[in-house]
């Protein structure tokens, strides 16, 4: 009883220091986004894998810096997964030696980082866009195959039959856990986070004890002849190749786009003219809208007779300076056609095409602003361009390699190396800082899905009105009582409506997004003269 008492004790040291000394390393340069990720350090498989990638993944510069970081994460985490499963042991059961468990995790840790690689990189591309899909669609697969790792570090033949219905339930319960410490950790001030974070690694002890007892009892095995790990793995691993094309699909704003205010007339107690700007992956067949005060922006420009063009989807992925420009161009006519000032309108990408616009060619005609699911915080992570090498690099090289399997069963292609991402990843210190502050002489609302809560890390987020929604990313602009609020605060009336539950889900999704990369170390963004966010928890300050 003593014994198993000492090892108890053990066990919960073990698993708290790793958290706490990255806690108080997190809190001692001031990296304020990247603390939810600590209490991950010691989390049963998949999980503590999960942390090391994204980590490995954004913060590399160098085929040879990934290489060393890769072998020395992958021996560190076999290593403290060796240690842990030895304390966690129970002691009824005979426990295989040292050397075997060392070797065995050892073995487990390469395994797991082949198999959650392409989903941490994907969780990179999310940092890259701020896209809540994809942190949705990174994480999901941790939740598929945990039950199936769990078991590899303790027992023989791991891969073949189903984990128990209690694997099942701690992997679930673990992910709770990290979850709610993380919400808990940047709900806590300054150093008291340490302890939140030691905390919540000695409830990791206990649940690798708990989950080392049910992985290693000599129960009856369902299916205990058939390969099923290598089964759920290599399909979970196949699965990377269908998400971008689901993203695109749940994006919301992809194909032909017809909310009201393009197929109503806008009432007479709205001053303004209106441009109307779609998403990603949209496209415009030239219908007008119903109300000559009204146009779509076309990403195709205008036609000699200063004309919005239609276009097809293609030319979303323009950068966002080009498409500025053109909207330069489009707010220019429409204001010398109907001499009314001119109000934006905008849905995903259009928000940051009207939010650039708004930045760099101010003093124009237009006096509002609509922001409808805008990027939160996106530009977190970069990655060179081929060719190059710089910090992401490899992570770079995954996406593209994700990008071109899944773009043989996509109608339009997507490259993370398109206009519109590059601009938004060089570009990135005002995009990270600047999407919801005020414009001086431009009124300005933000209509945010509660989604997008995901979007970013716990912190500020707006400091202009906003409209929080329950919502999916996409098409608000179409719903009925969204477009009445928008028509409210074109009449001129003050629309503020922010929700309690915002930020509690900001905090809830702040374990499972990349840490972002300060943006000090790029050389890239190194001269530029915003502030850093990730280092603050604050938006629209200088550096």
């Amino acid at each position: 009883m003593r014994s198993d008492r000492r090892r108890l004790a053990a066990l919960l040291l073990l698993a708290a220091i790793p958290p706490m000394v990255e806690m108080a390393v997190l809190v001692g340069v001031g990296f304020y986004a990247a603390q939810a990720l600590a209490p991950q350090s010691t989390a049963v498989w998949p999980y503590d894998s999960y942390h090391d990638l994204r980590w490995l993944l954004v913060y590399h510069n160098s085929w040879w810096t990934f290489a060393v970081g890769l072998l020395a994460v992958t021996l560190a985490r076999g290593l403290l997964s060796a240690g842990l499963t030895a304390l966690a042991w129970p002691g009824r059961l005979p426990r295989p030696s040292t050397r075997w468990l060392v070797l065995r995790n050892i073995e487990v840790a390469a395994v797991a980082t082949v198999i959650i690689s392409p989903w941490a990189a994907i969780s990179v591309a999310f940092s890259a866009v701020a896209l809540s899909w994809y942190l949705f669609a990174s994480v999901v697969p941790m939740l598929l195959i945990a039950p199936f790792l769990q078991r590899a570090g303790v027992v023989g033949r791991w891969w073949k039959g189903l984990p128990s219905i209690e694997l099942l339930g701690w992997s679930v319960v673990n992910f709770l856990v990290i979850t709610v410490a993380s919400a808990l950790i940047v709900s806590a001030p300054g150093w008291s986070r340490v302890a939140v974070a030691g905390l919540a690694g000695a409830v990791n002890g206990l649940l690798w004890r708990r989950t080392v007892n049910a992985a290693a009892q000599p129960g009856r095995i369902r299916l205990a002849r058939v390969p099923v790990a290598p089964l759920a793995i290599v399909l979970t691993m196949v699965a990377a190749v269908g998400v971008p094309p689901l993203i695109g699909l749940a994006a919301g704003t992809t194909g032909q786009w017809q909310p009201p205010i393009v197929t109503e007339r806008l009432p007479e107690r709205v001053p303004y003219a209106v441009i109307v700007l779609a998403g990603f992956e949209s496209s415009w067949d030239g219908q007008q809208p119903a109300d000559p005060r009204v146009e779509r922006f076309s990403y195709q420009g205008l036609d000699r007779e200063g004309r919005p063009l239609p276009y097809a989807p293609q030319a979303t992925h323009r950068s966002l300076d080009s498409s500025a420009a053109l909207l330069a161009a489009q707010v220019d006519r429409l204001h010398a056609r109907t001499r009314r000032p001119v109000a934006l309108a905008g849905e995903s990408e259009g928000a940051l095409v009207i939010r650039i616009y708004l930045e760099k060619l101010p003093g124009g005609p237009v006096e509002a602003a609509m922001l409808f699911s805008p990027l939160i915080w996106p530009g977190r992570a970069y990655y060179p361009r081929p060719g190059y090498e710089g910090w992401g690099l490899v992570a770079g090289w995954e996406l593209r390699a994700i990008a071109a399997v899944s773009n043989l069963v996509k109608k339009v292609d997507n490259d993370p190396d398109e206009p519109f991402v590059r601009s938004v990843i060089v570009d990135a210190p005002f995009y990270r800082n600047r999407i919801l502050c005020p414009v001086p002489g431009v009124r300005m609302i933000a209509f945010l899905p509660l989604v997008s809560a995901a979007e970013a890390p716990s912190g500020e987020h707006s400091r202009i009105p906003v409209v929080e929604v329950p919502a999916l990313h996409g098409d608000l602009l179409g719903r009925r009582a969204i477009y009445d609020r928008a028509l409210d605060f074109l009449a001129g009336q003050r629309v503020d409506e922010p929700r309690r539950e915002y930020e509690l889900l900001q905090r809830l999704s702040a374990a499972w997004q990349a840490p972002p990369l300060v943006l000090a170390v790029n050389p890239i963004w190194f001269t530029n003269r915003e502030g850093d966010p990730s280092l603050s928890g604050r938006i629209c300050e200088g550096r």
